[in-house]
């Protein structure tokens, strides 16, 4: 393959697999956010304890978060061409991304507002606050550098995982590394593509620290 060709087709898929990554967490997180924060306030010793909630709840997240993301992706693909018309592109990749991304952004944001102090939760209540005024006003800016610590993670996790895409056909760079890295015998396509993977999740990680650093009250 020659360099121009190469380079086009780097851009490309980038661009591809950062619209999944992006895309994919986006809504995710307007998924998975609210069933993070409803776990916390309905766990035994939250806000609201509903334990049926919390148990079904929680034992959907987890059997989610159980299975591997590629197995996962081929099991969802039938029903994505069912919903979206298509089981190939980076479309339907990033419905199996929001499948699999939301459960695990559920458990991050839980483990983020529990670091909350319960003192404050507990002075808000004393006041009479409600329950919603406690999510919006107490947990979750209380919560927001674990909140945005954990989004760079959960980022940086989509973005790994849209690297299987490839594999069924999903494009962005995982498409490449497979297609000429291992189909085609072209190990330097392959070993370019995984520092191009390498300099995107340095690239989110190094954002995100700083994001973390101006929004946490606590190390001004």
């Amino acid at each position: 393959m020659e360099m121009n060709e190469l380079v086009s087709l780097l851009a490309r898929e980038t661009v591809s697999t950062l619209y999944m990554t992006f895309l994919g967490t986006l809504i995710a997180y307007i998924i998975g956010l609210p069933i993070g924060v409803s776990l916390i306030v309905t766990a035994p010793n939250g806000i609201k304890p509903n334990g049926p909630y919390y148990a079904v709840m929680g034992f959907i997240v987890n059997v989610i978060r159980s299975v591997p993301f590629l197995i996962l992706m081929i099991a969802l693909l039938p029903y994505i061409r069912i919903v979206i018309g298509t089981s190939l592109g980076p479309n339907a990749i990033t419905a199996a991304l929001v499948v699999a991304a939301a459960p695990f952004i559920a458990r991050l944001v839980e483990s983020s507002l529990m670091e909350v102090d319960p003192g404050v939760v507990e002075a808000a209540q004393a006041m009479g606050a409600s329950t919603l005024q406690i999510i919006w006003k107490v947990l979750l800016p209380e919560g927001k550098p674990s909140l945005l610590n954990g989004a760079a993670v959960a980022t940086i996790n989509v973005l790994s995982y849209s690297a299987m895409a490839g594999t069924v056909g999903g494009g962005g760079l995982g498409d490449i590394a497979i297609r000429y890295g291992m189909y085609r015998f072209q190990p330097t396509v392959m070993w370019i593509t995984i520092a191009v993977l390498v300099v995107l999740v340095q690239i989110m990680q190094e954002v995100g620290i700083r994001i973390v650093k101006k929004s946490d009250n606590r190390i001004k």
